[in-house]
């Protein structure tokens, strides 16, 4: 596998590439995903016997850019964005197309997964109802306890046909009232997927939100990618 970073438009985007690939895999990242890739990635070649490529680009404002419209501070005194929608016309509109050119994605050959972690984890999962782009999402650990974000998924279908979704089996043990409802909110999700038929699995990891989010991410695109 081979590894390279390279500048398209204003992102970074570090990508790992094999020979004739059959997937396409894309993750938004902050640092910490950074410094975890090379084993992220590791990962995803043991659990899924499959060739790929893996396209990890670097959001600059985690909680402005992953966002699909705006909500008070949850943690902390930063409020949240509405950025998701340029994040995702980043994806389509520019980086598709340069990846095209790279001769990195055939889309009559290839598969298209996104995937992410955390609020790159929501983000991926909201992507799944704006676009047929993806035949599948990894929502890894899933910022599901958003503000109304269960009364959208509650009226809308995804275009997707696949998704993966997983928690720390932790996660909803918090003070924070409203992150506390994310159990709840992930059961409900997988519920109206498999209510939609979609393609689906809630898989429980051991721990809280910030252990082994490589691995679990690896999990995630590892179980897209065995299913679709």
């Amino acid at each position: 596998m081979k590894k390279e970073t390279v500048q398209i438009s204003d992102r970074t985007c570090t990508i790992y590439k094999s020979e004739r690939p059959e997937y396409l895999l894309i993750q938004p990242i902050d640092e910490h995903d950074l410094e975890v890739l090379d084993n992220e990635v590791a990962t995803i070649e043991s659990l899924a016997n499959k060739p790929f490529t893996l396209v990890a680009f670097k959001i600059k404002d985690w909680q402005s850019e992953l966002t699909p419209w705006t909500a008070p501070a949850v943690f902390g005194k930063i409020p949240f964005g509405e950025g998701a929608v340029a994040t995702l016309s980043f994806i389509k509109e520019i980086l598709i197309p340069q990846l095209k050119r790279m001769q990195l994605f055939k889309k009559d050959k290839m598969r298209c997964v996104l995937g992410g972690y955390s609020l790159a984890g929501f983000f991926a999962l909201w992507s799944a109802y704006q676009t047929e782009l993806f035949d599948g999402i990894a929502a890894v650990s899933p910022s599901v306890w958003y503000p109304q974000w269960m009364e959208y998924a509650e009226i809308n279908k995804p275009l997707a046909t696949s998704v993966y979704l997983s928690l720390g089996d932790k996660e909803e043990k918090t003070k924070n009232p409203i992150m506390a409802q994310v159990g709840n909110s992930i059961r409900k999700q997988q519920e109206l997927l498999t209510t939609q038929g979609v393609n689906t699995i809630l898989e429980w990891n051991p721990g809280n939100h910030f252990q082994h989010s490589d691995e679990r991410t690896a999990k995630g695109f590892a179980w897209i990618m065995n299913h679709i």
